[in-house]
C-alpha cells in the first residue's frame, strides 16, 4: 500500500487545484491561475589561489503572476485601469496636473494579497484538540502566503481572435517587498489576528 493512503496515518498531498487567491476586495473566483512566491539568495565569491568560497548575500523575491478571467461584470480590465489612475497615473491631458504615482497609492489600491492552499477536512495535523488549521467550508487551510506591500507591476489584457471562443483573460504581475508563510503571518484572511495556519507544523 502506498504511503499516501496508509491506514491509520494517511498523508494528504498538496493539490494544484485546491487554492484561493485573495487580492484586496477582489472576488477569488475570478482568479484562474497564480504563481507562488519565489525567492533567491544572491552570492558573493572569495577567490583564493585555485579555490572559490561562496557566501550568501541578499534575499530577493520574484514577482507573482495572477491570471484572471475578465467577465463583463465585474469588468476586470476597468477595475485595474481604475486602480492605475487612483494610484497616481493620469493621462497627459492637463498641463497643470503634476500627479505622479506613489508606492503608498499603488499598494493601497492592491490591498492585502494572500494565496491559500486547501486540503481535505482531515489534512491539518491534530494537536490534541482537533484540527489546527483554519476551515473554509469543509476544507482546511494547509498553507497560506501573504505578500507585503504588493503593487501592480504589469497588466496584460490578453488578445482578441476571431477563430477562438475562449474566455478573455488578464495577466497581472505583482511586485512586493517580501512574503511570509503560515505562522509567520501577522494576521490572516479570516479575521483572527492571533491565530495561525497549522501552528504545530515546522516549516
Amino acid at each position: 500500500m502506498g504511503f499516501w493512503s496508509d491506514i491509520g496515518n494517511p498523508t494528504e498531498p498538496k493539490r494544484k487545484y485546491r487554492w484561493l487567491a485573495y487580492i484586496g476586495d477582489m472576488q477569488p473566483w475570478v482568479c484562474k491561475k497564480v504563481t507562488k512566491p519565489e525567492w533567491e539568495v544572491t552570492e558573493s565569491v572569495h577567490q583564493y589561489l585555485n579555490h572559490e568560497f561562496y557566501y550568501p548575500g541578499r534575499t530577493k523575491w520574484s514577482t507573482v503572476t495572477v491570471t484572471l478571467a475578465d467577465p463583463a461584470s465585474p469588468d476586470m480590465a476597468q477595475i485595474f485601469y481604475n486602480k492605475l489612475t487612483r494610484a497616481g497615473y493620469h493621462p497627459p491631458e492637463d498641463m497643470n496636473d503634476t500627479t505622479t504615482m506613489s508606492k503608498r497609492g499603488a499598494t493601497t489600491e492592491v490591498g492585502k494579497v494572500r494565496i491559500v492552499m486547501l486540503g481535505s477536512s482531515d489534512s491539518a495535523p491534530d494537536s490534541g484538540g482537533g484540527n489546527a488549521g483554519f476551515g473554509i467550508g469543509g476544507d482546511t487551510v494547509i498553507e497560506e502566503w501573504q505578500l507585503y506591500n504588493a503593487w501592480v507591476r504589469k497588466v496584460s489584457l490578453g488578445e482578441l481572435d476571431y477563430s477562438s471562443d475562449d474566455m478573455v483573460e488578464i495577466s497581472v504581475e505583482l511586485r512586493y517587498d517580501y512574503a511570509k508563510l503560515n505562522a509567520k503571518n501577522g494576521d490572516n484572511q479570516f479575521g483572527n489576528e492571533t491565530s495561525t495556519v497549522n501552528p504545530d507544523v515546522t516549516f
